[in-house]
């Protein structure tokens, strides 16, 4: 007979106020194997949990249900609480009678009737709760970042500089990332390349940081400390060692007409080049799409001037292998596609522009060295709009139902700078709400509005229309109520940011959960906000959500933080509830193996005694415990009932059912 102890949390009034605690208690104390009921203003808090650990020793409970808040808050708090009184924890059970229960009712009746059933369930599953053992797994000390950006390049320092190995993969020929493409960074208007340029220089020095860039990951097995990782380098056609940066092979490159995406296309590029000045590593890369060498096979001038003899078109894309402790996720963002905004003439004026192709514009480095032109005709804007929330905040379907931040801050230094630069030029902002949220934010637009005569309107642009040498901005003004219309010489568009492209196909390869953006998801949004639900998988910067500079590198220390969490120790405990197979009732189809999402199931011949008692030589489904993550999906697909879950059997989940039912 089992002696069950159940403890009902009133969590302050959040369970309290919609369930009638009471109620509870008096219904689970006429169920059998109900030894002690008690309740507590807040079970999670030191009070709580001695409450819970005294009546363990004092009754001598077998089993405990905890009747709380969600699992994913406390369960860890109160299983450490059942094994200081001497009880292994997976003898205890939660049932949710917050989140379930009393956050989704108004109602106290109907609140409490639930919080019953969801204690009765919880009750009926803990009888077939059995003891289970956490395992142990090496830990590889070594981590690896994804993404080269200032998110990836500040992770990977801070894991180097507490002395550990980190591999830093980057896919475009040079880390730095979007910041590297920005002139200056709000609030402070400090130039993005000196800050970034330092950081730079310092990732690729660290002893212990190997940077890959031009680099991908192709394919991820294992599970938390031992994560099995390939990373697919692919061929630069020059090689790295020899290279010493000159530059002697792009200026003599006949193929120049490549546009540069460094530069957002406004300039091209030759088919071997450098990425930008600052590059790292200062390698070029061969585009064998637009060589001749590589089309026609009937250029290599490369080749032929390069004195250090680094060119070699034999080069072909190699596979690294290497194992981790543990994966951060830093792949930056996108621009969203703007040919679905056709009220704009963006892609049909040579005016309209994004505020990204603005930053290059006005860069000392961009295409046209700093000096702000129209793109149509070369000649100076007088009259400048900017457009707020291009994308943003689009209930239309043809944008982002989000708000992406960092544009009304970044709009409002593009303006500012336009302003000090180029005092004749008149600048007008069209928004629907301006945003500043971070430290000094809204004094900074305050500045753009007072000192540097920005005219803010609030309002939005219908439609832009090209009328002779200028554009036609047709407006509303919300304040006023009414329809305006400027003459603009050039338009910039605030537009939208994304996830990066790769993010869908990472979360599948690291079994990853990613939002309906494809943003990545927290495990918790507030009390595990970089790490990702996946184990040993952490997040940084832009990848999770929209984010500044300072909050993407203030993400990326704690990112690093949880990683060093893991690589500090040698060992890690396993989780015990994993799948099992009973082995006299396996027919060997191996549906389990086709459906297991984490590779942990595979067949193997065995000898096996069937069900008359024989022995007999077969395939049986065999589970490797180490890779298993618990998720369930085998015990469904098997169609004799072989595959079973350690602490979610289906014993135990027929008789939650039974109870509620």
């Amino acid at each position: 007979m089992q002696k069950i102890g159940v403890f009902v949390c009133w969590c302050g009034s959040n369970i309290a106020a919609t369930v009638d605690v009471a109620k509870v208690i008096e219904s689970v104390k006429a169920i059998p194997d109900v030894a002690f009921a008690s309740d507590y203003r807040y079970m999670c808090s030191e009070g709580g949990q001695d409450l819970m650990q005294n009546a363990i020793r004092e009754h001598g409970l077998t089993r405990v249900v905890v009747c709380a808040c969600s699992p994913r808050m406390h369960e860890a708090t109160f299983r450490k609480a059942a094994e200081a009184a001497g009880l292994n924890p997976f003898l205890l059970e939660i049932a949710n009678i917050r989140e379930q229960c009393s956050w989704v009712h108004k109602d106290k009746e109907v609140g409490t009737e639930k919080a019953i059933a969801l204690a009765k369930a919880a009750i009926a599953k803990v009888r077939f709760n059995s003891p289970l053992q956490a395992g142990q797994s090496e830990v590889v000390k070594r981590a690896l970042v994804i993404g080269g950006g200032i998110a990836g390049i500040q992770t990977a320092l801070d894991i180097a500089e507490a002395g550990y190995k980190v591999d830093l993969v980057e896919k475009k020929p040079s880390i730095g990332g979007r910041m590297s493409q920005l002139d200056k960074t709000f609030p402070t208007l400090d130039c993005s390349a000196c800050i970034l340029t330092p950081k730079m220089v310092d990732v690729a020095a660290h002893p212990n940081v190997t940077i890959y860039t031009y680099s991908e990951i192709e394919k991820v097995s294992g599970y938390v400390g031992q994560f099995e990782v390939d990373i697919r380098k692919r061929a630069r056609s020059v090689k790295a060692d020899l290279c010493t940066g000159c530059g002697v092979c792009q200026d003599k490159c006949p193929s120049k007409k490549t546009p540069n995406e460094f530069n957002q296309g406004l300039d091209n590029r030759s088919a071997i080049y450098i990425t930008f000045a600052q590059a790292v590593p200062k390698v070029p890369v061969i585009d064998r799409e637009h060589c001749l060498k590589f089309q026609t096979g009937k250029c290599g001038i490369c080749e032929k001037v390069c004195p250090s003899k680094a060119i070699d078109y034999t080069q072909e894309d190699e596979i690294i292998t290497q194992k981790y402790g543990a994966i951060v996720l830093a792949t930056g963002f996108e621009t969203i596609d703007l040919t679905k905004f056709g009220e704009y003439q963006y892609g049909k004026s040579k005016d309209v522009i994004t505020s990204l192709e603005f930053e290059r514009l006005t860069n000392a480095a961009g295409p046209t060295e700093g000096h702000l032109q129209r793109m149509s005709d070369g000649k100076q804007p007088k009259h400048i709009v900017f457009v707020s929330c291009v994308g943003s905040r689009d209930v239309s379907g043809r944008g982002k139902e989000y708000c992406s931040k960092i544009c009304c801050m970044y709009t409002a230094k593009q303006a500012m700078l336009t302003r000090e630069k180029y005092p004749d030029t008149d600048v007008t902002v069209f928004y629907i709400d301006v945003r500043t949220p971070g430290k000094g934010f809204d004094e900074f637009y305050r500045r753009a509005v007072e000192e540097y005569n920005v005219h803010y309107i609030k309002g939005q642009v219908g439609k832009i229309l090209e009328q002779g040498d200028h554009l036609l901005v047709y407006a509303s003004d919300a304040l006023s109520n009414s329809h305006i219309s400027l003459e603009a010489d050039m338009v910039v568009l605030a537009t939208a940011i994304q996830p990066s492209q790769d993010a869908k196909k990472l979360a599948t390869m690291l079994t990853a959960s990613i939002d309906n953006n494809n943003f990545f998801t927290e495990a918790h949004a507030k009390l595990r906000p970089v790490e990702s639900p996946t184990a040993g998988v952490f997040l940084s910067g832009v990848c999770q959500g929209p984010k500044d500079v300072p909050e993407t590198v203030s993400q990326a220390g704690a990112a690093a933080v949880k990683v060093l969490g893991i690589l500090s120790k040698d060992t890690l405990a396993t989780n015990p509830c994993v799948a099992s197979c009973n082995e006299r009732i396996c027919s060997g189809c191996l549906a389990c193996e086709n459906v297991c999402p984490y590779g942990a199931i595979g067949g193997e011949e065995k000898t096996v005694i069937n069900l008359n008692g024989k022995r007999e030589q077969r395939v049986v489904s065999v589970v490797n415990e180490a890779l298993c993550q618990g998720c369930g999906a085998c015990t469904v697909a098997c169609p004799c009932g072989a595959m079973d879950l350690n602490g979610f059997s289906n014993k135990q989940i027929t008789a939650e059912v039974d109870a509620i039912c």
